[in-house]
């Protein structure tokens, strides 16, 4: 297998199971008819051989009429340098995510990209640990019923971003 950029293999590995399940629930649209993708499919398979400097094997598993709308999300949002956030921020959020899914292809891939993307063993430790508190507070709140509007009161109303 060719060494891919771990940064664009997690990134792409993440979007394609996330379509992959979105294409599940899509199963009603499949009895209709639909045109040929063949010429979209070919250029983004291309595309990715140029990108990433080869294929990998799972690509032959993904809805070949999903494929070229899925690299083109993935190379715009996740692989842009023309993003609002850099590449460590964009691994590092994703690498929390995953943790909590979670999602061990994912962990594994985002730990390389965000460590490729110059992310320190400290700034992984807080991404993963920030996931955890997030999902703690999440479980009191909803299982506890905490009445939102009582808890946007309390916490000083609604923040503007003006602050």
């Amino acid at each position: 297998m060719p060494a891919y950029d771990a940064y664009t293999f997690a990134s792409f590995r993440r979007s394609m199971t996330v379509l992959a399940g979105a294409a599940a629930l899509t199963i009603p649209l499949a009895i209709m008819p639909l045109p040929a993708f063949a010429d979209d499919y070919d250029a983004t398979i291309q595309d990715i051989q140029k990108t990433m400097g080869g294929v990998p094997s799972f690509i032959s598993q993904f809805p070949k009429a999903g494929l070229p709308g899925a690299w083109s999300e993935l190379k715009n949002i996740e692989l842009s340098d023309k993003t609002a956030l850099p590449p460590k921020t964009k691994a590092l959020i994703s690498l929390a995510v995953a943790a909590q899914i979670p999602c061990s292809y994912c962990i594994w891939a985002d730990t390389q990209s965000a460590k490729q993307a110059g992310a320190t063993d400290q700034e992984i430790q807080e991404a993963v640990a920030m996931a955890a508190l997030t999902r703690h507070w999440s479980t009191i709140f909803n299982g506890m019923q905490v009445d939102f509007e009582t808890f946007k009161k309390d916490l000083g109303g609604e923040m503007s971003a003006a602050k």
